[in-house]
């Protein structure tokens, strides 16, 4: 399996768990690293951190690797993951 490491701030890791399953996975564990398993991928939630930029301004990391059987389809994943996790500004 082909696998690439992201990292998503801002977004609540329930959120992030929660497209997964928006695109078809199936949650395997319980605890970290969450696995996650679709039709020829599967992702893992590995870890959560705050990142302190000030002392009032902070924001949550969250480390996802995705893994696909080829380089297409794990750039599919990755694409419509993204597209899921995209925030326009207002």
């Amino acid at each position: 399996m082909i696998s690439r490491e992201l990292e998503f701030r801002g977004i609540n890791r329930e959120h992030l768990a929660m497209y997964f399953e928006e695109l078809g996975g199936k949650l395997l564990t319980s605890s970290f690293p969450f696995i996650y398993q679709g039709t020829g991928w599967a992702a893992e939630i590995l870890s959560e951190n705050e990142l302190e930029f000030t002392k009032v301004f902070k924001v949550n990391a969250v480390i996802i690797r995705f893994s696909a059987e080829s380089e297409e389809q794990l750039e599919d994943l990755i694409k419509n993951y993204r597209y899921k996790t995209t925030r326009v500004g207002g």
